[in-house]
């Protein structure tokens, strides 16, 4: 059991590098310990009448999750002056283990705490752990067994969670449909502009009219020869874009249970679309990718890029601290197709000998109204409650934004996560949507012909991904 415990988590994504996903911001230096041997499905001593345990490991890639327990959570006493320790009012201690998202560094350490968990001792256990989107249905498989079922901790998706958004729980279940994950954020991502280069070109920087102007790709494609003219980029790079037609493929990068990799016709609009748009000089060609310094000065006053496709969490982590001008310069409005980044998942891991607390720990940041409120008032975070969001769409004094000059998010926010469709998962995600960005971005740059891109693509997946036996193109 063992052995095929490691084929399905090691294998899958031990050596996936760095994307972002809920935040770019990571925080940990604490290594998750080893302890014990043996396959996490083996040990299910979870039962209601269990004692529970006096410690409660959690692991993550960055304090975010644990800002938000310490910040609703009601049985939260205090937690140590280094946060590596919080406790709760029971004398429980959440020990919290944190590893960078970097070079694929959380998902080592917490995989090999997985496979130890078994025989690992009571206050060594893994008990909750966090997973992004990209990579999250590596820990939701049904074979790996690592996330427990919500069923299993007494939580009824249907009734408790009723109120989050569909594709949220969609993208928590395994194949068999079965949620073994909740998650307090939604995701939907919106175009966000500065207003002086909108005034500039158009005349006019009210959120209204200029999401007229980027409605749809057409129509934003005309736009962008308009903002051309005028010397501005419609976006940073091609990157920006991705998200988006990514959202939209119509299969999984692999099946289940196959060996076969199929590159969706969506992709490939995404790198003939951007080929175009960067020839025709809607992009800068000097920025190459995200996350890098290039990418990160093109949100500053002195760069001449109109606008960003960012989530919630990225105009809080990442516009907001590269803008070095006033607050109230960048507003939000629709972008020209809806589209999900991100989203931080809370699994249950099988094995805990904590499964009261950590039931009630995934209820209260995951499925109380109020809570989640909170969390959207402190952090202006688009929470995963579809009543709650509605509410915080139409009450423009509980929820402006200081950073966009008071306006409510909330309003763009809420009917882009409703019409949201979650593209098929594989455990293949992170990797490819890594990969396939690498590769053509050679190719926009020049650097290769576009059979060199698709062949360095090739290469690439198959170093990764030994077990893949075919990539097929559409």
């Amino acid at each position: 059991m063992k052995k095929k415990l490691a084929g399905i988590l090691l294998t899958a994504a031990i050596a996936a590098g760095t994307l972002a996903g809920c935040s770019n911001s990571d925080s940990g230096a604490a290594s998750g310990g080893d302890a014990g041997k043996g396959a996490a499905s083996e040990n299910k001593d979870t039962g209601a009448d269990a004692e529970e345990g006096k410690v409660i490991n959690i692991y993550s890639w960055n304090n975010e999750f644990s800002q938000r327990v310490q910040a609703v959570y009601p049985e939260v006493k205090e937690t140590s002056k280094d946060g590596t320790v919080t406790y709760l009012n029971d004398g429980t201690e959440i020990h919290w283990i944190i590893n960078p998202n970097q070079d694929g560094v959380y998902q080592q350490k917490l995989d090999e705490a997985l496979l130890n968990q078994a025989d690992a001792a009571a206050d060594d256990k893994v008990d909750i752990f966090l997973s992004e989107t990209d990579y999250v249905y590596k820990y939701t498989d049904a074979q790996a067994d690592v996330a427990m079922p919500l069923t299993d901790l007494g939580i009824d998706p249907e009734t408790d969670l009723a109120d989050q958004y569909d594709f949220t729980k969609v993208t928590a279940s395994d194949i068999n449909g079965v949620q073994r994950a909740s998650t307090w954020q939604c995701c939907p991502g919106l175009l966000v502009y500065r207003r002086d280069i909108a005034k500039d070109a158009f005349g006019t920087d009210d959120p209204e009219k200029i999401g007229e102007k980027v409605k749809d790709w057409d129509t934003i494609k005309k736009t962008a020869q308009k903002l051309k003219e005028k010397g501005y980029y419609t976006f940073a790079s091609y990157a920006d874009t991705f998200r988006l037609y990514g959202n939209s493929i119509s299969q999984p990068w692999v099946s289940p249970g196959e060996t076969v990799l199929k590159v969706d016709a969506k992709i490939m609009d995404w790198v003939k679309d951007s080929k175009e748009w960067l020839d025709a000089g809607y992009f800068n060609k000097t920025v190459k990718g995200q996350w890098n310094d290039d990418w990160n000065k093109a949100m500053s006053t002195e760069s001449k890029v109109f606008a960003f496709l960012f989530p919630a969490w990225g105009i809080d982590f990442t516009l907001k601290p590269n803008w070095d001008g006033d607050n109230g310069v960048w507003a939000v409005t629709n972008p020209p197709q809806e589209y999900n980044w991100g989203g931080s998942y809370i699994h249950a891991c099988t094995g805990t000998d904590n499964p009261k607390h950590v039931k009630d720990i995934i209820l209260s940041l995951t499925a109380d109204k109020d809570n989640l409120a909170k969390i959207s008032q402190k952090y202006s975070e688009f929470t995963n409650a579809k009543s709650s969001m509605q509410e915080a769409a139409e009450n423009d004094e509980l929820y402006p934004s200081e950073f966009l000059g008071g306006q409510n998010t909330f309003k763009y926010f809420a009917p882009v996560a409703e019409r949201i469709v979650m593209a098929p998962l594989s455990a293949y995600d992170q990797g490819c949507v890594e990969l396939i960005q690498n590769a053509f971005s050679d190719y926009f740059q020049g650097q290769v012909d576009f059979n060199k891109a698709k062949s360095n693509f090739e290469t690439a997946i198959i170093e990764r991904y030994p077990e893949i036996t075919e990539i097929q193109w559409p």
